[in-house]
């Protein structure tokens, strides 16, 4: 017996403690180099209940889903808000992964790949019913992710995102342990950082593939005709349907902690399947297991490994950084070149190591790889030599705590 815990109870006390929290962090962080820091961590942590809400507030208990777990899969707070537009949940510019249990957004990379294969025009999705087709369903996810990247940018990945907060705990750990923290070169960091496009436009093009057949009426692989909400064997291996899932390490975090703590059967991943890719059970793989420890490994050594080479991280700065989005963009970093020294503290503090605001002479100094952490911001020992600023408002601004 599952104790159901009513919405209208759970968002007063979740909004109260959010308030308490941040409002004791203002208050009582005496270093002026940490302030934003302890804040931002508490907000991920935050971010992780909302995005995971249905593990809290139910309904639990689906007969379509039992073998799952206690807590729901497909009736989520997203399909209330957006209808039968879409049933899948919110795109949204996290790494939320859509096969766990309990979402109450879903990440636009599997929606992406979904919406060109298998369901393209087919009008049933995983036990959900679609009332747009084609074109129009990835019509809403990018449209979503234009405007979310458009207001907030890659706020998203440095405030938000559950795998963000997995690798800022990691780097907790590696100084808690006293590793040696490393950097990339920045030739390295660049390259890793154009990876990003080259990851998500292979992985999009390898969807249109397997779709050929229904978007274009010719079968380039054989077994993809036979498109459907139980998977295809797409000539190669079942449940390539979305073929970026198959290496992201989200999803054997998500599946795991949560079958860890009880809101999935471990039962449906821990069933070996053999086959090219090693499938274990319907959920993951064994190139996702490799890919979730090399980060893991990596992130003990360099700060943010992930999100240097993160293809949603891309999308979002795409739409945020790059000309005509970024004369439009209403979040900004933007830096004063007369009260700046060089000192070069804020390209040293910068978790993904962004160089564009140390190296540009000022104004909106945002790029791709800056995930608007604010790190920069607090750290920087001269006031208001570096902003965040929303719609033209300052948010955060630098501050001389040398004095």
């Amino acid at each position: 017996m599952v104790w159901e815990v009513p919405i209208s109870l759970v968002l007063p006390l979740y909004f109260l403690a959010a308030f308490v929290g941040i409002a004791l962090i203002i208050k009582l962080s005496k270093d002026k180099t940490k302030k934003i820091s302890n804040l931002r961590f508490y907000v991920q942590i935050l971010a992780v209940i909302v995005i995971f809400m249905g593990l809290i507030v139910g309904p639990f208990g689906q007969p379509r889903w039992a073998p799952l777990g206690v807590s729901p899969r497909d009736r989520l707070i997203g399909a209330d808000f957006l209808g039968n537009q879409m049933p899948d949940g919110i795109p949204f510019p996290v790494l939320a992964c859509y096969y766990p249990n309990g979402r109450t957004v879903t990440c636009p990379i599997w929606q992406l790949q979904a919406y060109i294969f298998p369901f393209w025009n087919y009008p049933r999705g995983y036990d959900v019913t679609y009332s747009t087709l084609g074109l129009e369903k990835l019509g809403i996810v990018v449209g979503s992710l234009v405007v979310a990247a458009l207001v907030f940018g890659r706020s998203y990945c440095g405030w938000l995102c559950p795998f963000g907060l997995f690798q800022d705990v990691l780097t907790r750990v590696r100084k808690v342990s006293k590793l040696k923290h490393r950097t990339f070169s920045e030739s390295t960091n660049k390259k890793l950082s154009q990876s990003r496009y080259i990851i998500i436009a292979v992985f999009l093009i390898l969807s249109v593939i397997f779709g050929a057949y229904y978007i274009f009426g010719t079968e380039i692989i054989p077994g993809t005709v036979a498109a459907g909400p139980g998977g295809t064997e797409a000539g190669i291996v079942s449940y390539i349907n979305e073929p970026f899932c198959l290496v992201c390490p989200m999803r054997p975090l998500c599946s795991l902690v949560q079958s860890g703590i009880g809101t999935m059967n471990y039962s449906y991943i821990s069933k070996i399947v053999y086959g090219p890719f090693g499938i274990i059970g319907g959920y993951i793989s064994s190139i996702n297991l490799i890919v979730l420890t090399i980060v893991i490994i990596l992130s003990l050594v360099y700060r943010r490994v992930w999100c240097r080479i993160c293809p949603l991280g891309a999308l979002t700065g795409l739409f945020s950084t790059f000309t005509p989005f970024k004369q439009i963009a209403l979040t900004k970093l933007e830096k004063d070149n007369q009260k700046c020294t060089r000192c070069g503290v804020c390209k040293r503090a910068c978790p993904t190591q962004a160089t564009d605001v140390y190296t540009k002479k000022g104004g909106d100094v945002t790029e791709s790889k800056c995930i608007l952490c604010a790190r920069c911001v607090e750290i920087c020992p001269y006031e208001d030599a570096l902003k965040i600023k929303f719609a033209g408002k300052t948010l955060v601004n630098s501050r001389n705590w040398l004095e």
